[in-house]
């Protein structure tokens, strides 16, 4: 288990990882983390890269798409 600091990070605040953990865990400047609520506090778990790839496709189709998605919104 690790202790972990909130830091300022210009206007937001982020946590800092211990290079230990991120060795541990594979970890590396970049790679995604999902934080998901429950009763017991914060679950950080690791996006799949594979997993990121195809949410940045569907982000982009999003972006390409916009008025298209907005039309058949209404």
């Amino acid at each position: 288990m690790a202790t972990l600091k909130l830091r300022a990070v210009g206007n937001s605040v982020g946590v800092v990882l211990p290079k230990e953990l991120l060795a541990r865990l594979n970890l590396a400047e970049g790679d995604s983390l999902q934080v998901v609520e429950s009763q017991d506090g914060l679950l950080l778990t690791v996006v799949p890269q594979e997993t990121e790839a195809q949410l940045d496709l569907g982000r982009e189709m999003m972006r390409k798409y916009r008025e298209t998605f907005a039309a058949l919104a209404k």
